[in-house]
């Protein structure tokens, strides 16, 4: 399976446009850390793009991702992938072992919130954010009240990068594609 493909499985599954652009920033945010660490960036990539190809078909935590495996299986995406997915699930029970598991995790949540703060930004940019932005928001329990705090210090903490400079990288890695997004804002990527 090659990124065309996957993408094809993500538009033919989610209909919300929101969840296909979380998926997106996963995936970059993905690509970006495999360049860093030296990782297979399109495998890293291919986990971040389809981490949630199936959360509008199984939306409860108990079935997502877990039922939507064997589809995937099936398409020829590898075990590798398949078991990174799977321990990106809470309620799976897969442990998150290999440095491909602990990225998905960490770059799963995070993505929301960096969304967010650039959309309440003046700007509604991803170019001019920086997490410092990040940081006082983060402090705002009422602000993006979904996304779980200690859950996603803790998946960095897993990562072995700080929080900080974890959000720093995924606000890079999702500048690359803030058109896509509909998070370049006000602003040219050169800001």
């Amino acid at each position: 399976m090659n990124r065309s493909d996957a993408l094809s499985i993500v538009k033919t599954y989610i209909k919300t446009p929101g969840l296909v652009n979380h998926m997106l920033s996963v995936e970059f945010a993905m690509r970006f850390y495999a360049e860093k660490l030296g990782q297979d960036v399109e495998m890293w990539g291919m986990a971040g793009l389809l981490h949630d190809y199936d959360w509008e078909i199984h939306p409860t935590l108990d079935q997502h991702p877990t039922a939507g495996i064997p589809f995937l299986r099936e398409q020829g995406v590898s075990e590798e992938i398949l078991h990174a997915i799977l321990a990106h699930g809470v309620e799976t029970g897969v442990a998150r072992e290999t440095l491909l598991d602990k990225g998905l995790y960490a770059c799963d949540e995070i993505t929301g919130l960096v969304t967010a703060v650039a959309l309440v930004r003046p700007s509604k940019s991803l170019y001019d954010l920086a997490a410092s932005s990040v940081k006082k928001k983060w402090k705002d329990r009422a602000f993006a009240a979904g996304v779980n705090r200690e859950e996603v210090a803790q998946a960095a903490d897993d990562f072995e990068v700080e929080l900080w400079q974890h959000v720093d990288n995924v606000i890079l890695a999702m500048r690359k594609i803030a058109p896509e997004l509909g998070l370049e804002g006000n602003l040219s990527p050169t800001v």
